[in-house]
């Protein structure tokens, strides 16, 4: 069953849809809803919200912010930050070159923030060309946005939505970005297709900004990764590279420290990364392709709670720095004109501590006997 909420080329613009387990198969295993707002007042004005429960599991999306996560949460375990921006901003009240290119972070504060694909990292020139903060896609709305639901086992929920990033002369990337919510697990998958619809070979670069906050993030908390080379982002990094996968309690002053991660994958090139709470009894498993996304940056914002005190785990093709440094690095592939490119990221909320053991059984497995090596010197000299 497939539901058309957006299509821009057709004019189908529903508003305030909704469906339930009445239009769904009689057999489907667990309660659902999905509820489709556009939001009111302020920076939000026009922001679309797309909220799914699938028995106790709960979603929300934003068209309108390039089909970002807002949030997700089963039982008491919230997956998400508490954001100084406290509104779902709408793209066109957000100017990306503002404050020296950082006009980005006038809207952050999802869970999950797709950064590129014409560009991710920091913002800077690039030859002649100015690159702000992690690209544009996630200030882009959703050009077409539809809701399929399988009509027999395992009744998977696909939340689908195809973003445009189009420039003449510069680019004709299109990106269809879906949500995939089975039944029964715990968690969900982010599923994307990056297509080059033009006719040249375009560089690209994509990197999955994902945040989390309380209850996972406290003192204690802990990130655990299979890695061959874990290396300071930078010079005020490489004053915390002894205790990069350790977290600290909110601290004035702390700002940020960013790390590089070369992860470990099994043969097939799946890895993940994990991160869980003092008593390693919550958390979040984070799965992924190294083929796919071959490095991972660690940013430890452990600032005050009012200014946002957030861990992101981003998987990507590049890490943060600008465009211009990683070339040199192989971080900057090409696709060429009709091609794709797959990225997949699962999420596994963690509820008790067995499905932690279970997770961290699993990255000391991908380990083994392999050194980690903490690299003291930057990889790039800013």
């Amino acid at each position: 069953m497939e539901y058309l909420i957006t299509d821009t080329r057709t004019g189908v613009a529903e508003r305030d849809f909704s469906l339930d387990n009445s239009a769904l198969p009689n057999d489907f295993p667990l309660a659902f809803d999905c509820r489709h707002q556009t939001l009111r007042g302020g920076k939000q004005e026009g922001s679309e919200v797309i909220t799914l429960n699938v028995g106790d599991l709960s979603v929300a999306v934003s068209p309108s912010r390039g089909m970002g996560v807002l949030y997700a949460q089963q039982g008491d375990l919230r997956l998400g930050w508490d954001s100084p921006v406290k509104e779902v901003v709408n793209p066109s009240f957000i100017e990306l070159s503002k404050h020296g290119g950082l006009g980005w972070l006038e809207g952050f504060n999802e869970l999950v923030a797709r950064c590129g694909y014409q560009w991710s990292g920091h913002p800077g020139m690039d030859g002649d060309e100015m690159l702000t903060l992690h690209g544009q896609i996630q200030n882009i709305p959703a050009s077409v946005v539809r809701l399929t639901v399988e009509d027999a086992p395992p009744y998977r929920v696909r939340l689908s939505g195809r973003v445009d990033e189009r420039c003449f002369k510069k680019a004709e990337f299109e990106v269809w970005m879906h949500l995939v919510i089975t039944p029964g697990q715990v968690g969900f998958t982010i599923e994307d297709e990056l297509i080059n619809r033009g006719s040249y070979p375009k560089e690209y670069q994509a990197l999955y900004h994902n945040n989390f906050g309380a209850p996972i993030l406290e003192e204690g908390a802990r990130v655990r990764v299979p890695a061959s080379q874990v290396s300071p982002f930078n010079v005020r990094a490489a004053e915390g590279l002894a205790s990069w996968a350790s977290m600290p309690a909110p601290r004035e002053g702390f700002d940020e420290e960013v790390f590089n991660i070369r992860p470990i994958g099994d043969s097939q090139g799946d890895t993940l990364a994990l991160f869980h709470n003092a008593a390693a009894d919550r958390g979040v498993a984070m799965s992924f392709n190294l083929q796919q996304l071959p490095v991972l940056t660690l940013w430890k914002n452990c600032d005050t709670l009012e200014q946002g005190y957030v861990v992101g785990l981003e998987p990507g093709t590049s890490f943060a720095y600008n465009r211009r440094y990683q070339r040199d690095l192989g971080l900057v592939p090409t696709i060429g004109p009709g091609e794709s490119r797959s990225f997949v990221v699962k999420f596994d909320l963690l509820l008790d501590s067995a499905a932690v053991e279970s997770a961290e059984a699993r990255v000391e497995s991908l380990q083994g006997d392999a050194d980690l090596e903490l690299r003291a010197e930057p990889l790039v000299a800013l």
